[in-house]
């Protein structure tokens, strides 16, 4: 009898197993499937992308893995999506803070977000940042 319950114990968990599989989003794979290259990179609305501009080290390429890692530009870190897959939240030690991304939007060929930033060279100035890229 005692090996009976077992035998019926873990045939319940085998029938259970398949179920527990963690399901991912629509935007979860469309974010996570493309490498995404920059296409325009704006700080309050003017071209930030280029060599000495306040958003050149986001240039490049970006990659959102489905393990929270991820590049942005030079910069590695981690990420998460928030308020519902709204929101982006990206963290790299080398800026020190998190970044509230909103997405505008998310195709599996367009990826925009917006941010805004204090500037680190004026704690009492906001950037709105806007931050576009493509499929590669």
């Amino acid at each position: 009898m005692k090996k009976l319950s077992y035998l019926l114990i873990i045939f319940g968990c085998l029938l259970v197993l398949p179920f527990c599989k963690k399901e991912t989003s629509e935007r979860f794979k469309l974010l996570t499937t493309p490498v995404w290259e920059a296409d325009t990179l704006l700080a309050d609305g003017v071209d930030a992308s280029g060599p000495g501009q306040f958003l050149e080290n986001f240039n490049g390429d970006a990659k959102f893995n489905d393990d929270g890692t991820g590049t942005f530009g030079i910069y590695t870190g981690t990420w998460s999506f928030a308020a519902g897959e709204t929101h982006i939240i990206i963290f790299t030690e080398s800026l020190g803070f998190y970044i509230d991304c909103n997405i505008i939007e998310l195709t599996s060929s367009s990826l925009k977000i917006t941010t805004a930033i204090t500037n680190p060279a004026n704690y009492t100035q906001i950037i709105d940042i806007r931050m576009t890229f493509k499929a590669k």
